[in-house]
């Protein structure tokens, strides 16, 4: 395992797999870090970053997070870590994280996803919309961008 701060984050890794041990699913090494896959789908993953240790949830937008415990980490579209900062807590929270493991593959059985963002989804300020009316040319060219 190739995960950074690994040795910081020794203790948490070894809480973390041992929460998720009772789980039907295969811990592989992708991106240099613990996954965890069901039918060769990935449900989380564990990330070490210098201020706190995180269990990644690939479709974490789909959860229901009733405790608010799910965090965006920039602009990512379907993922959601969970942060933590001490392997006590990992071991404190484990029901939770069994909770959120148990919804996170059952939605990945659903086959459910988020769904992509298009440009409708974005306001488009009216100087661009006078543009496109103008110009179908570059209105074209600028719905061939990703979002």
């Amino acid at each position: 395992m190739e995960m950074a701060y690994r040795d910081r984050w020794k203790a948490e890794i070894a809480a973390m797999r041992r929460v998720l041990a009772g789980f039907a699913m295969q811990e592989e090494c992708k991106w240099g870090k613990p996954t965890y896959t069901v039918n060769g789908k990935n449900i989380v993953i564990m990330q070490g970053f210098k201020e706190y240790f995180a269990l990644g949830f690939f479709q974490g937008a789909l959860l229901k997070d009733p405790k608010k415990l799910l965090v965006q980490l920039g602009q990512v579209h379907a993922a959601r870590v969970m942060k933590f900062t001490s392997a006590k807590e990992i071991t404190a929270k484990s029901a939770t994280i069994k909770a959120y493991v148990r919804e996170a593959i059952a939605i990945e059985k659903a086959g459910l996803r988020m769904k992509p963002k298009t440009t409708a989804d974005f306001p488009v300020p009216e100087e661009l919309s006078e543009r496109f009316r103008k110009d179908p040319r570059f209105k074209r060219a600028f719905e061939a961008l990703t979002p």
